[in-house]
Parts: C-alpha cells; structure tokens; sequence
C-alpha cells in the first residue's frame, strides 16, 4: 500500500476551521493515531499527507489542513496553501465544529463546490451539540451531503466512512485503460525507452513501469529496447509488431525506423488519455500553429526533479517550438503541484505526461484553462506536433 503512485491515491482533504477537529476524524476515520491532535488552536500548520489503505477505496492520501480562520500575515499564508491543496482533492471533507456553519465557511464550501469537487459537511463533536435547523437546511437547500459525527465517541464515523465510498467521483470510478484497449491476447509490443542524462539510475520512469504491467495483465509479449537498437529488434522479428510505443524525445527516430502500417504512439500520449483529456489536448497542440510573437508560453510539471542541460520541459521543447514557429516566445515554467494564478497571460500550456499527479488535480489543471480560455496540451503531443508527426501517434486512437 505504502508503495502506491502517488498519482494513482485518492486524495481526500480535510478543511475546515481550527480546532473543528480534522485531525481527529482522520484518526477517527483510520482507527490510528495518524495526525497530530490538541485543544491548542493552530496545531496543523501546513497541509500534512497521510497515506492509508481505506477499504473498498483502496489506498488513499489524507490532507490534514490549516485552519481556514488563521490569523496574522503567517496565518493568510497557511490559508493559502490549504486552498492550493484543494486542487489535488478527489473528496473535500469539510469540518464544522460548532452548531452553526457561519459566513467564512459558506464562502469557502462556495468556493469547493465550484471547484467541482464532492465535498461532504461533517458536523463534528455531536457528544457536546448538534448542527442547528439552519445548519442542516443550509446543507439541503445547496444539495451538500453531510453526516453527523463525534470523533471522541465514534458515533457517526462509520455512517461518514460509507458516505466517502458514496462521494468517489465518476471520473474515478471509470475504468480508464492506459493501454489495454489497444492490444489482444499474444500481441507483440515493442517499447522504446530511451536511457539518457535524465533516465534515473538502474530503473525505468514510472510511465513506462505502468504501461509493462498493463501490457503483462492483458497476456500480451512486450519487448523493451533503446533508440538505437529498434531498427535492429524490428529486423530480429518474424513479424512486424503490433503496437510500438516510444518515449516522446525518440518519436522522430523511432517513426522513422517504424513502418506506417505499424500503431505508433507515446508513453505522454497515453496518459493524455489516462489522466487527461485526450481530445482537449489535441486540440491544444493544435494551436501551436497559431502562435504569434510575444506569446507567453507555461510548461507545466506534475513533480520537481534535478534539472539536467538537456532538460525536457526548460530546453528541449521552446527549442523545438521556436525552432518550429519561427516565432519570438517566451516561457514560465511551474513545477509540482504549483500552478499559476494568472493564467489569461499564457497563449498555451504545455503539461507533462502528469504521471505523478492523480486524475482530479490533471482534471482541475485542464478545466481551469478550459474556464479562461487557455488551450492546453501535453510534452508528448506537442513534441509529435512540432515534429510533424501528431497525425501519426493518435491515428491508434481513431481520433
């Protein structure tokens, strides 16, 4: 459990006032002692994620959050990072920990409910009060679900545990192939996956680990090779294979080496559909053929990493993009789970293959410029686009 992805987790956020009592509904909810509790106002600082196995979920990741009521110049900080967190949620738990759910709360259960995110009120500490009639009609009158619970006595929190069951969103429940769909029973597939400056030391990228166990499960014969050595595999068959899958840096080369009449797309590609949009991040790459000088361009990361010369997002890709508008674009780079607040200032956004983020917050990304009018793609399909090969990568798609 503890060695889940991190991009493959439900994530549930607890948010709420202090002392409300987030962290004790986690303990509550996990039946450990996991975050940190105390009568003292303040006690959770900073977002703090705890991983656990919350069955029939599977594993989750717990956001135990600041108070959304903390003062000071310190304290609007720590409310900001609690709102930024909301953008990896799946779940939002809010917290209530008196009676009467008051203005501050409403404005930002408003602001979760816009966000698209299910979101339940649980009214803690029933053993001392209940929710008011106002309370409750305020939940009904905006169709929020909310339970009633006593993190001290343990009523309610079994009645809270099925409502999170409840609350998964659709979009987790779908059953997303990553490949599988793509490929029978004894098909062969012949990955190709580069080892370069940024390749981690004696193991493969975390794409590439996914797409050999879901090519293994559905019985089909997988064959990893390097850049160079394609040409020489592709001879050493007795048939052409029936899907090749590459890393993006290599699509050139590789297309080249590979017939047309063989399925050809990227690892990138596959968690646009995976994790993304497949169609909305076509058309993103698509609009690289309008961009204009002066535009500013936002290369978006899902984890932070060492940055090599040859880094994909910060020199390869504007070098491509300049190379292949002609045009004078500039670039901002946003890294791990930061994401710009101004994005009408960008004329696209280019996402990496967000292999280290969970599906909501890759939703929220792509909703977010869809709401401001910001077409997005991602590093595969810009890379096949400049290189005049996108056509080619999403034709197994059918698109």
């Amino acid at each position: 459990m503890a060695k889940t992805p991190r991009g493959e987790r439900l994530v549930i956020v607890l948010i709420g006032k202090r002392n409300a009592g987030k962290s004790s509904l986690i303990n509550a909810l996990v039946g450990q002692d996991i975050a940190i509790v105390s009568d003292i106002a303040g006690t959770t600082t900073d977002p703090v994620d705890k991983h656990y196995e919350l069955l029939p979920l599977g594993p989750v990741t717990f956001y135990d959050t600041a108070g959304i009521d903390d003062t000071g110049e310190l304290g609007q900080k720590r409310i900001q990072a609690t709102k930024k967190v909301l953008y990896r949620a799946d779940i939002a738990l809010f917290v209530v920990g008196s009676a009467e759910i008051d203005d501050l709360e409403k404005e930002i259960i408003a602001e979760i409910q816009n966000l698209k995110i299910p979101i339940i009120i649980v009214f803690n500490k029933s053993d001392v009060q209940m929710p008011s009639e106002s309370s409750v009609s305020y939940c009904k009158n905006n169709n929020l679900a909310f339970c009633i619970v006593s993190t001290i006595s343990g009523a309610g929190i079994n009645q809270c545990k099925e409502d999170l069951m409840s609350m998964a969103p659709a979009l987790l429940k779908q059953e997303r192939p990553l490949v599988g769909d793509l490929v029978q029973a004894g098909n062969h597939v012949v990955l190709v996956t580069p080892i370069d400056l940024a390749a981690p030391k004696g193991r493969l990228i975390l794409p590439q680990v996914q797409v050999i166990r879901e090519l293994l499960d559905n019985d089909t014969v997988v064959t990893v090779v390097k850049e160079r050595e394609l040409e020489y595999a592709l001879h050493s068959l007795n048939k052409l294979p029936d899907l090749v899958i590459t890393d993006s840096q290599a699509i050139l080369k590789v297309a080249g080496d590979v017939p047309d009449e063989v399925k050809l797309t990227t690892f990138s590609i596959l968690f646009a559909r995976y994790k993304g949009e497949l169609d909305i991040l076509l058309q993103g790459a698509r609009k690289i053929d309008h961009l204009r000088d002066g535009d500013k361009i936002l290369i978006a990361e899902s984890c932070s990493h060492h940055i090599q010369c040859d880094d994909i997002g910060r020199v390869k890709i504007p070098r491509w993009l300049n190379q292949y508008t002609g045009k004078k674009i500039s670039y901002e780079i946003f890294a791990g789970h930061d994401f710009p607040v101004n994005l009408e200032e960008f004329a696209l956004a280019i996402h990496c293959g967000a292999c280290m983020i969970n599906q909501m917050e890759m939703h929220h990304r792509i909703y977010e410029c869809e709401r401001r009018g910001v077409p997005i793609t991602n590093y595969g399909m810009a890379i096949s686009k400049v290189q005049g090969l996108l056509e080619r990568v999403v034709r197994v798609f059918c698109i």
